[in-house]
């Protein structure tokens, strides 16, 4: 099954967050504490989503985190990217040239397309998506039935 992990899961909570007070700086043991994920844990998630510039960090008195660039300009796609790398569903969709069987596999480049369409939606959610701040429902026209009327035939 294709799934984030639980580490991506808490990654986005906490961001989700941050984004609803984006002027707010918060220390891991606050964000701990509104998000009821592990301080330990938070930690770990914050210093890899500074390393990626989706958070910022401030040292002294009123340090802490807050988001890096506004909620509107971080993809669902740069918080996976930051956590657990780059989307490959499979070897070919990371690193072409590098299968064994490549020259005699017929489901690679499909396989490939899957990967970049999957890439291409995961860029166009944003993290104001994500947290429920935009406003707006989120709809994907490919993954809707279509309408069907009384003879069968698809609108």
């Amino acid at each position: 099954m294709l799934r984030i992990s639980k580490l991506t899961d808490y990654g986005t909570v906490i961001l989700a967050r941050l984004a609803a007070a984006p002027e707010q700086r918060f220390t891991a043991a606050q964000l701990a504490g509104l998000t009821r994920v592990a301080v330990p844990t938070v930690s770990k998630l914050l210093k890899l989503l500074h390393r990626h510039e989706l958070v910022e960090s401030t040292r002294g008195l009123h340090g802490g985190y807050r988001l890096g660039r506004p909620a509107a300009q971080i993809s669902a796609a740069d918080i996976l990217d930051a956590i657990e790398g780059p989307v490959a569903l499979t070897e070919c969709a990371r690193h072409a040239h590098h299968c064994g069987i490549e020259s005699t596999c017929g489901v690679g480049r499909a396989w490939q397309k899957v990967n970049i369409a999957l890439r291409r939606t995961m860029q166009e959610v944003s993290l104001l998506d994500l947290a429920g701040l935009s406003g707006q429902p989120i709809h994907f026209h490919s993954l809707e039935r279509p309408t069907r009327d009384k003879r069968g035939a698809a609108s």
